[in-house]
């Protein structure tokens, strides 16, 4: 298998590439029904992507895919240049934990821990020292503007604050792509703003790859590229 082309000729790789995916679902019935259809996508370092499309095009079942929660029927994902298919158990594991971050539309916080230990636990399970793994724990929820909030278990916060601690537990391990399927798709539109913000300066500041997944339009509007996924492929979509 050949890898992936290495921009510059030896510089960093992309974070995250896609080639000829496709997802195919097998019903109880028996019948197929093909998501994913030929998909190729290349993601680099300190880019934003929005990917649009209606609802079941298989946007979500994309993004696991290229975050490796999830094995295409066939085609190739690469994550910093390293083939997912080469890797399986606690090895694939390890790579998704230290090699991407993931925002959905519920934060899926862990109600019995603060808003600290939300954040410390990617850096535990990687295997970091406790007192390293607390201070980008600190570091982050600062960083997200949540540094007088990081004793207040996620049920003591509101919508928009629990939202900033999955984004500070995205980034735990230092990842350098971060998928997020719909993140202010449960806010409302002041609060959607300001995460927004968050994460465009975040993508700068930390020279992040973001796939975002959305029907936000405005936010797709802030992406350095637009795609929509039609049909199974993605295509270019304008920057309306």
């Amino acid at each position: 298998m050949n890898e992936p082309d290495v921009l510059g000729g030896g510089l960093t790789p992309p974070a995250v590439e896609a080639r000829a995916l496709h997802k195919v679902f097998v019903g109880g019935d028996g019948r197929e029904l093909k998501v994913l259809g030929g998909v190729d996508l290349r993601v680099e370092s300190g880019e934003v992507v929005a990917i649009v499309g209606s609802s079941g095009a298989g946007k979500s079942t994309l993004l696991h895919l290229l975050g490796a929660l999830d094995r295409p029927t066939s085609g190739d994902v690469f994550l910093g240049g390293r083939d997912v298919s080469e890797v399986d158990g606690d090895e694939l594991a390890r790579m998704r934990n230290v090699s991407v971050g993931f925002v959905f539309q519920f934060h899926h916080l862990l109600r019995e821990f603060t808003a600290l230990e939300n954040v410390m636990m990617p850096c535990l399970i990687a295997g970091r020292q406790r007192k390293a793994s607390e201070a980008r724990a600190r570091e982050l929820l600062a960083l997200v503007g949540l540094g007088e909030r990081m004793s207040h278990r996620s049920t003591q916060l509101s919508g928009g604050e629990q939202q900033r601690v999955a984004v500070a537990r995205a980034l735990a391990t230092e990842p350098p792509l971060l998928l997020a399927d719909e993140p202010s798709g449960n806010l409302d539109t002041q609060t959607s703003e300001q995460l927004h913000d968050l994460l465009f300066h975040l993508q700068e500041s930390q020279r992040l790859g973001i796939v975002l997944v959305t029907h936000n339009r405005e936010l797709a509007r802030r992406a350095d590229r637009i795609l929509e996924l039609r049909d199974g492929r993605l295509h270019e979509a304008a920057q309306a």
